[in-house]
């Protein structure tokens, strides 16, 4: 059967397995630090494309990068690597579900005290996840009225608060805390002894923990029973239970039936590199600077110099409204606050979606997102030529 989501209709395409994924195998005895790495695995990927640019003779055709996940700190990475290293021109980078500053993540800030961006940049997935859920104490008959009106509450009053820290008064704090009741439906007394601030894993244990459901990170749509009813943080994700075998099956199935290709080898979907992967990253017009986790990484200003050497390279951001493995709004605070030149902005636009991290696993979202990344690469691939 014909996939009428594939992009084959737009352009051609090339899947490149991480080292070590999929059935990419790493040869030799602890060879996976030549690989495991930001700096690292951006080379590897830039190395195969020269080459494979070389042997099959497109060295002018146009090119896009598309990274998923932490495909988006990577096509990062390798943009500002092909520009500034090889000076391969890429037409466009399209980002689904994007993380580039690794600070902003709502996995685990209470680990980083004093950075309290990633509460404010979750807060409007909080809210479309309640809404979703029902769990807001009022009606909203928009969701995207709803999530407007959260941004500027993240950024404004809610952002204020947070800053003030221990000088917030008990009255503005008890404000704060009811309008955060309003947008996520938690308890006012959880999210006063919360000290305002709810991570990730905190809100999926408690949205819906008074019938003991746990909710989804990947999907917040998705919900399943608690592994624990009186863990701080929710243990595991409903939304990868339900759909990752069904996903690996399908491909499993393509790859040696339609294919023929993998044989007896086995595919692995992921592997687990971070105790070993190394997060020093040389970023541009700086010297190394040795991370001891990915908490801190940030590889915005690659993408930011790969948008300045090529004032051409067109950004496309598309996230799910339900995703809280990467929230939609802290793509888009990253986008605008990239270190490029103000006139460079409008090279970078954003499509949103009803749907989760794996924001195709929606049959209406699936389709929004070929039309509309179909339509950004008609659009500009002429750019560079």
């Amino acid at each position: 059967m014909n996939n009428v989501s594939s992009l084959l209709d737009a352009t051609d395409m090339v899947f490149i397995d991480a080292p070590g994924t999929g059935f990419s195998r790493i040869a030799g005895k602890d060879k996976e630090k030549a690989f495991f790495g930001v700096d690292a695995d951006a080379y590897a990927f830039s190395e195969f494309i020269a080459q494979f640019l070389s042997k099959y003779g497109r060295w002018n055709s146009p090119k896009y990068l598309f990274g998923e996940s932490y495909g988006t700190p990577r096509s990062a990475v390798l943009a500002n690597e092909l520009e500034s290293q090889r000076s391969v021109d890429l037409n466009g980078v399209i980002l689904l579900s994007q993380i580039l500053n690794f600070d902003l993540s709502p996995d685990g800030p209470t680990g980083n005290p004093g950075i309290d961006l990633p509460y404010q940049t979750v807060l409007p997935t909080y809210a479309a996840t309640a809404w979703y859920h029902h769990k807001l104490p009022a009606e909203h008959a928009s969701l995207e009225a709803l999530l407007s009106e959260v941004e500027q509450f993240a950024m404004g009053d809610y952002a204020r608060a947070l800053a003030a820290g221990s000088d917030l008064s008990a009255s503005d704090r008890a404000a704060v805390a009811e309008k955060l009741h309003q947008y996520t439906g938690l308890p006012v007394e959880y999210i006063l002894k919360a000290d305002l601030r709810i991570d990730g894993g905190e809100f999926r244990q408690n949205l819906q923990g008074d019938a003991a459901v746990t909710t989804g990170r990947l999907d917040t749509r998705f919900s399943g029973p608690d592994i624990d009813p009186l863990s701080q943080r929710a243990e595991y994700d409903p939304q990868s239970t339900a759909l990752g075998s069904a996903y690996v099956s399908a491909f499993n199935e393509y790859a040696r039936e339609q294919l023929h290709y993998g044989g007896e080898r086995s595919f692995k979907p992921s592997i687990r590199t971070f105790r070993t992967w190394n997060f020093a990253h040389a970023r541009p017009g700086q010297d190394d600077q040795p991370l001891s986790s990915r908490q801190g990484s940030n590889v915005m200003p690659d993408l930011a110099n790969a948008m300045k050497l090529n004032p051409n390279l067109k950004v496309q951001l598309n996230a799910g409204y339900f995703d809280l493995a990467t929230p939609f709004y802290q793509g888009v605070y990253e986008m605008h606050h990239l270190p490029i030149p103000q006139n460079l902005q409008s090279n970078i636009e954003f499509r949103f979606y009803e749907s989760g991290h794996m924001v195709y696993a929606k049959d209406a979202s699936l389709k929004q997102l070929h039309d509309n990344v179909a339509d950004f690469i008609r659009r500009t691939n002429n750019s560079n030529n």
